[in-house]
């Protein structure tokens, strides 16, 4: 029986983000509205930052950009990306990617539906927690099994790859989706560590399926050195045969998350697939935006966005974690990457000892964060229970401006100070 008016419809639950701001509006939020601070935003400021490329303010359009673009996308912008991603990560390597292995598409969630549309009957593990939006795409498609993982908190959600290496065989698994770093605990796994995940997916057979968008928000490398960027590609050995698939795009690391330009690297075969599935589900992205993104997709220009990224919000990652833990929320990890502190409110005084219970109270402050327990991804909500694991936990992002972020923690402060 549906849950609508419309026997027809099923009711579809809202990723975490939605759920919140919808709250919001209830209390009179807009976006771009003066007073409100949200914390509970997944784009990040857009505007200049110091040292930065300038940003694009204006599009020419051609007369045949009023055309539909290729399902794969533009030719030139897929060229681009490989280019971008061997002159990154693969200098010296004797595998190269090639348009070939790209796939554009209108959006995050396009290239991760486009890959969830392309996957077979196999057990498709996912880790607990991450991201909000994964929930309803794992349960959409049947012919997957979703498998959850649980994290440990206490060991600040580590994974190693000989844990993976057990999953895979105990489970059987045929793949695994991630995001890295993680959202929302800015865990990252990385460097040799990534690496021998990589060698176990290679050794078993199982898709690595990567969400990197947050990949030029890396906090945990030495002081001084040149500003990092971590990806699959970098330990990838046959572009066409390990069986790396990476999404990432202009969302999070370009800072232009209204052009819905993001792009999926891949095998041939499995670019082949994901196109496939775009052409029933979604039709392929915007030609006047891809012509455009040529522009801006070089690694000369990813590094500089990135060392201006890192500057800006290294400090307001410093800023929002140490007044939230004096405020006494704690921390399993302090974010590796990403811009999200993943906090626990338990030892706050009620009523803000729970993530919904301090979503509330903040709301009434005009402040806007997640409860942690959108991040139980609980695909068709198969695992019952009473209460989330992460019912304690919130997510707060550092993503706005400085000054939106100073006034947000004010407000708590005086929340829960009384």
């Amino acid at each position: 029986m549906s849950d609508t008016p419309f026997a027809a419809f099923r009711a579809v639950p809202r990723t975490g983000v939605i759920y919140v701001t919808t709250e919001a509006q209830k209390l009179g939020f807009r976006y771009g509205a003066e007073g409100w601070c949200n914390l509970g935003q997944g784009q990040p400021e857009t505007g200049p930052l110091p040292d930065a490329p300038a940003r694009i303010q204006s599009l020419s359009i051609l007369t045949d950009d009023q055309e539909y673009a290729p399902v794969p996308g533009l030719w030139e912008l897929r060229e681009a990306v490989a280019g971008m991603y061997n002159e990154l990560y693969r200098r010296g390597m004797p595998s190269k990617y090639s348009a070939e292995n790209v796939s554009i598409s209108g959006g995050g969630r396009v290239s991760l539906l486009r890959a969830a549309a392309a996957l077979g009957t196999v057990n498709l593990g996912h880790f607990l927690p991450d991201y909000t939006a994964y929930e309803e795409l794992l349960d959409v498609f049947r012919l997957f099994s979703p498998i959850p993982i649980l994290l440990d908190p206490a060991r600040g959600y580590e994974f190693t790859a000989g844990e993976f290496e057990r999953e895979v065989q105990g489970r059987g698994l045929g793949a695994v989706l991630l995001s890295n770093p993680c959202n929302p605990t800015g865990r990252l796994v990385g460097g040799e560590a990534l690496r021998r995940w990589l060698s176990v997916a290679r050794e078993y057979d199982c898709s690595l399926l990567i969400d990197e968008f947050y990949s030029h928000y890396i906090w945990n490398a030495a002081p001084g050195t040149e500003a990092p960027m971590e990806s699959a590609a970098r330990y990838v050995e046959d572009v066409d045969r390990d069986p790396v698939v990476i999404f990432d795009g202009f969302t999070k690391n370009w800072r232009y998350p209204g052009w819905r330009i993001t792009w999926t690297v891949a095998p041939k075969p499995v670019i082949e697939a994901v196109a496939s599935a775009g052409s029933f589900l979604d039709g392929g992205g915007s030609k006047p935006m891809q012509r455009a993104a040529c522009e801006v997709v070089s690694a000369e220009h990813a590094r500089a966005e990135t060392a201006a990224i890192q500057k800006v919000f290294r400090r307001k990652r410093d800023l929002l974690l140490g007044r939230l833990k004096a405020l006494g929320v704690r921390f399993d990890r302090d974010p590796d990457g990403g811009f999200y502190g993943w906090g626990s409110v338990a030892g706050l005084p009620a009523p803000y000892n729970t993530g919904l219970g301090f979503f509330r109270a903040a709301l009434e402050r005009q402040v806007i964060t997640v409860p942690g327990e959108f991040f139980d991804v609980n695909p068709g909500k198969r695992r019952l229970g009473r209460a989330s694991r992460f019912r304690d936990h919130v997510r707060f992002s550092f993503g706005p401006e400085e000054r939106v972020i100073s006034t947000a923690l004010d407000r708590l402060e005086a929340m829960v100070r009384g």
